[in-house]
């Protein structure tokens, strides 16, 4: 009584394997799609920001730089940019609407602040703040 499995069970169809082997290839193909798709839309944001520089104007205002690089037909584009203590505490806020190039902001504060903290800038259809 030594039978082998395919011989007890029989062996599985042939169009089973085939049918496997295509349905792992498209979803292989398919998360390779959205793998490229987010590479492509995360390296190219419509609107992306650096904070070039800042400086204390006094005590109750600072004034900072910022680099905008805006992306051709790209609307609603806003950049949010703090003022920080000296104990990190945000002591002012500011949000404005940027134009291609170097921004000059100032940024009226509560009290002192010894540095400036750009959260980003977002657009429409972007809303991370880059």
């Amino acid at each position: 009584m030594d039978q082998t499995l395919t011989e007890r069970y029989a062996a599985a169809p042939a169009w089973r394997r085939r049918a496997t082997i295509a349905a792992v290839a498209v979803v292989a193909l398919v998360a390779l799609g959205w793998l490229l798709w987010a590479a492509y839309v995360e390296s190219t944001p419509k609107v992306h920001s650096d904070l070039v520089g800042f400086q204390v104007t006094d005590a109750h205002a600072v004034t900072a730089r910022i680099d905008v690089h805006i992306a051709s037909g790209t609307t609603g584009a806003s950049c949010t940019v703090q003022a920080l203590a000296d104990d990190h505490s945000t002591v002012g806020e500011l949000q404005f609407r940027p134009t291609p190039g170097t921004n000059r902001v100032t940024i009226r504060t509560e009290r002192i602040a010894t540095s400036v903290d750009l959260s980003g800038c977002t657009a429409d259809g972007q809303n991370r703040p880059r």
